[in-house]
C-alpha cells in the first residue's frame, strides 16, 4: 500500500471547539491588552517518557495538519460562543475571520523522539498559535501513545505480521486513530473498515464465536465460511473442543485451509499442539493466528511458539498501560511588540515539581558514535554546532499557513521501522529501563 492520508475533514463541521475555553479567554484578554499579535513560539515536548519505555514514536502529525486546516469558526460555532457568553464581540469578529498563517516545524511522523525532544514548534501571533494548544495535543498524545505500544508489539513479533483490532474497546473515532497510529507503528492490517476506508490501511476479518453458536455443528459453520471465502479463509477453532475442530476444519477445507485462529486458554501449549495436530493431518502450510489480551510481553513469551500471526485490540488501542504520551504545549520565546521584526525573547515557566522548562526557540539533532549508532538527542538553541549541521530532525510541516508536507502513509510507518533499527539494540528490550538516548542541552543565541 502507498495510499496518501485522505485529507477529509473530521466528522463534525470544524475543528475549532476541539479546544478548552481557557483558550479563547486569554485570546479575548490579549486582544484587548493589544499583545495578541506579538509574534511567538511554542513547542510541543514531553518531559518525561512512561516508565520503563526506551523511547517515544511521533505519530498524528498527518493528523494534525488536517486539524489545522479545518480549524475554522463557522456561522454555528460563532453563535454558540455568542449564546454562552465565553467571548465578546470583537473576539467573536476576530475568530470569523480566524486562519492559522504561521509555520510548523516538527519531528517527522514516525521518527523516535525522547525526553525534551522538541516535537512541534508552531509560529505566528500569540492569538492564532495558542488556539491550536489543545486539538495539538490531544491528536499527538493520543497517536504518540499507540504507536509507541505498537512499536514495542512489532519489536516483539519480529517478522510475524500483526492485526489491529481494538476497534471494540475505544470510542469509535478513537478507534479510526489508533488503527493509523498502530500501522505507522508497525502493525501490517487492521480489522476496522473505517479506518481502510479513511487511510488505505489494508483490512482483514473473517467471523467470531457468534457464528459457530449459529449453527446447529460447528462443522456447519465451518462449511459455509469455506463455502463462501474459499479454503484459504482463517476458521475459528476454540468455540468448543479445539482438538476436535481442527480436525473439522482440516477435514472441511482440506489441508489447503488458510489459517485457524485461537482466541483462549494456555497460548503457547494450545499453539504447540495444534501445530503438530495441523501437520498430522497434512495441512502443514496452515497457519495458525493467535488473539486473546496479547501486549507486548504476551507477544515476547510466545516468540519460540509455532504462531504466525498476532490479534492486538485492548492493549494496544489504550496504549498498553500508558494511554497518553504527557506532551505539553509551551510558549517558549515572544516578541516584546506586535512588530513583526521584533527579536524573540526566550520565556520559561519557573516551577517546582519537575515541571520546569527551556525558554527560546530549540532545534534538535542525533549525534551517532563511529558506527552510526545514535548515542544522544542534542537539543539546543542559537547556531546549530558543525558538527551536527545536516543532522537536525526537525522539517516544516506548514509554511505561511500552508501545509507543505503530507505523506503517503506507508513513508512514517517506513520512516519508523528505518529510524528504530538504527537505534542501540537495548531499545526493543522491554525490561524496565531508562530512555535509550540521553538528552543534551546546548544553549546559545537567543530565542530568535
Amino acid at each position: 500500500m502507498n495510499t496518501a492520508d485522505l485529507g477529509l475533514p473530521v466528522d463534525v463541521p470544524s475543528t475549532a471547539l476541539f479546544t478548552d475555553q481557557y483558550e479563547l479567554t486569554m485570546l479575548r484578554a490579549a486582544l484587548k491588552a493589544g499583545t495578541a499579535e506579538r509574534r511567538s513560539v511554542f513547542e510541543v515536548f514531553t518531559r518525561r517518557l512512561p516508565d520503563g519505555r526506551r523511547y517515544g514514536v511521533v505519530a498524528g502529525t498527518g493528523r494534525v495538519l488536517d486539524a489545522v486546516e479545518n480549524f475554522r469558526f463557522d456561522a454555528g460555532v460563532l453563535g454558540f460562543l455568542r449564546e454562552q457568553g465565553i467571548v465578546d464581540d470583537e473576539t467573536l469578529e476576530w475568530l470569523a475571520g480566524y486562519r492559522f498563517r504561521g509555520d510548523v516545524w516538527g519531528y517527522p511522523e514516525g521518527e523516535v523522539y525522547f525526553p525534551g525532544s522538541p516535537i512541534m514548534r508552531v509560529e505566528g501571533s500569540f492569538a492564532e498559535c495558542v488556539l491550536l494548544e489543545t486539538v495539538i495535543l490531544s491528536i499527538l498524545n493520543h497517536d504518540s501513545a499507540i504507536a509507541a505500544a505498537a512499536s514495542r508489539m512489532a519489536s516483539a513479533a519480529g517478522d510475524r505480521p500483526l492485526i489491529e483490532m481494538g476497534a471494540r474497546r475505544t470510542h469509535e473515532l478513537a478507534a479510526v486513530a489508533a488503527a493509523r497510529a498502530a500501522y505507522i507503528g508497525g502493525f501490517t492490517t487492521t480489522s476496522d473498515l473505517a479506518a481502510g476506508f479513511r487511510y488505505g490501511i489494508p483490512t482483514v476479518g473473517t467471523s467470531a464465536h457468534a457464528f459457530t453458536l449459529l449453527h446447529d455443528r460447528e462443522r456447519d459453520a465451518f462449511q459455509a465460511q469455506v463455502d463462501t471465502l474459499g479454503r484459504g479463509t482463517t476458521l475459528l477453532v476454540d468455540t468448543y473442543d479445539v482438538t476436535e475442530a481442527v480436525r473439522a476444519a482440516v477435514e472441511v477445507a482440506g489441508p489447503e485451509l488458510g489459517a485457524v485462529r485461537i482466541d483462549s486458554g494456555d497460548l503457547l501449549l494450545v499453539a504447540h499442539r495444534v501445530r503438530q495436530q495441523l501437520d498430522e493431518l497434512g495441512a502443514t502450510g496452515t497457519k495458525i493466528v493467535v488473539t486473546s489480551d496479547l501486549d507486548e510481553y504476551a507477544i515476547a513469551s510466545l516468540a519460540a511458539a509455532p504462531v504466525d500471526a498476532y490479534g492486538v485490540g485492548t492493549q494496544l488501542v489504550t496504549g498498553s498501560g500508558h494511554p497518553t504520551a504527557s506532551m505539553v504545549y509551551k510558549l517558549v520565546a515572544r516578541a516584546e511588540t506586535a512588530d513583526p521584526k521584533a527579536p524573540l525573547v526566550p520565556v520559561a515557566k519557573k516551577s517546582s515539581g519537575g515541571k520546569t522548562s527551556i525558554g527560546g526557540r530549540k532545534w534538535a539533532a542525533r549525534r551517532t558514535d563511529a558506527e552510526g549508532v545514535p548515542e544522544a538527542e542534542v537539543v539546543g538553541t542559537g547556531p546549530v554546532p558543525p558538527g551536527l549541521v545536516g543532522r537536525e530532525l526537525q522539517v516544516q510541516l506548514v509554511k505561511g499557513g500552508e501545509v507543505i508536507a503530507r505523506e503517503p502513509l506507508d513513508v512514517p510507518r517506513d520512516r519508523h521501522i528505518a529510524v528504530r533499527a538504527k537505534l542501540p539494540l537495548s531499545a526493543t528490550q522491554l525490561s524496565r529501563g531508562e530512555p535509550v538516548l540521553p538528552t543534551e542541552y546546548v544553549h546559545g543565541g537567543s530565542g530568535s
